[in-house]
């Protein structure tokens, strides 16, 4: 069985904002959030896997259910256990505003603050929500750090360093809405050199993410049960890589195994070995709903 290190809680798939690279298709419109009784759950679920360290709670936005975070982390320090979030910072429009919000917070023991430091979230400056919310946890003592995603562009590799082949940097994961909002413009492979999977760890992972449905996902959108239904610690004991539908073909040969196992129509090139495997994906629905799920993962809203 897999030794999950941490957990990612999918608190909300609600969000401020709808950014265009967004992999879970967070916006205001979503629907589907985590009560504290539920989150109770999955903490006690989590126990019984013996090998947690760490439980994150990202969205979505979670700040927008701020008394259900609050409760969560302390849930989650109850048990001994690290805790950290993953927030847009839409809530710290100001210092002060900043300082009020996260106080209660050290109350409770968060140890990490992760915030998005870019221009999808508003970040223009040291006086944007995302700086004056990493400035403020520093001041507090709370750790942070900054995850910032650049539109995507072409690129040529220095000399040494590849063919001169164009590629793409940014740092976007072309999964979710970027698929549909951000591939105009950039160079593309073909199909058949893309056999690998080289952003997700399949085989051994060290953490997966949770949702408000239940869902727990090996990489946004591949899941391998529903924690509602199943408990997390048989979930995944019984969790074979090379034997999962969808995992063990991309383990085997990237996406190209995977349209192959499935005898799947498909484009004759890609952006990179992401925007193949999520496109498959979203043509694999109906074939395999049970490990390609929920609808929302693939821009489908809850009705």
């Amino acid at each position: 069985m897999a030794r999950l290190r941490e957990l990612h809680l999918l608190l909300t798939y609600q969000c401020t904002f709808e950014c265009d690279h967004c992999f879970v298709w967070g916006s205001p419109f979503q629907v589907g959030t985590m009560t504290v009784g539920q989150i109770r759950d999955l903490l006690a679920q989590a126990e019984k896997l013996g090998s947690i360290e760490m439980i994150y709670f990202e969205g979505g936005e979670p700040f927008m259910y701020y008394a259900t975070l609050l409760e969560s982390i302390r849930q989650v320090k109850a048990r001994g256990w690290r805790a950290g979030i993953v927030t847009s910072a839409y809530w710290a429009p100001a210092r002060e505003d900043a300082l009020l919000a996260l106080r209660p917070f050290v109350d409770v023991g968060l140890d990490a603050l992760s915030v998005s430091d870019d221009a999808y979230h508003g970040s223009n400056g040291e006086q944007s929500p995302p700086r004056l919310a990493s400035q403020a946890a520093t001041e507090l003592g709370i750790g942070t750090s900054a995850i910032s995603i650049e539109p995507p562009s072409p690129t040529v590799p220095p000399s040494g360093e590849g063919k001169g082949e164009p590629v793409v940097g940014g740092g976007v994961k072309f999964r979710g809405r970027a698929v549909a909002k951000l591939l105009e413009g950039l160079p593309r492979r073909l199909w058949q050199e893309l056999t690998t999977c080289p952003y997700e760890d399949l085989a051994d992972p060290m953490r997966v993410h949770i949702d408000p449905l239940g869902f727990v996902h090996l990489c946004q959108g591949i899941v391998l049960g529903n924690v509602w239904a199943r408990p997390l610690v048989h979930i995944m004991s019984s969790y074979v890589p090379s034997a999962h539908p969808i995992s063990g073909p991309l383990l085997e040969g990237g996406p190209v195994a995977l349209a192959r196992a499935f005898d799947v129509a498909h484009e004759d090139s890609y952006v990179d070995e992401c925007h193949f495997c999520y496109d498959l994906r979203d043509r694999l629905r109906c074939k395999a709903p049970e490990w390609l799920a929920p609808d929302q993962m693939y821009g489908v809203p809850e009705s």
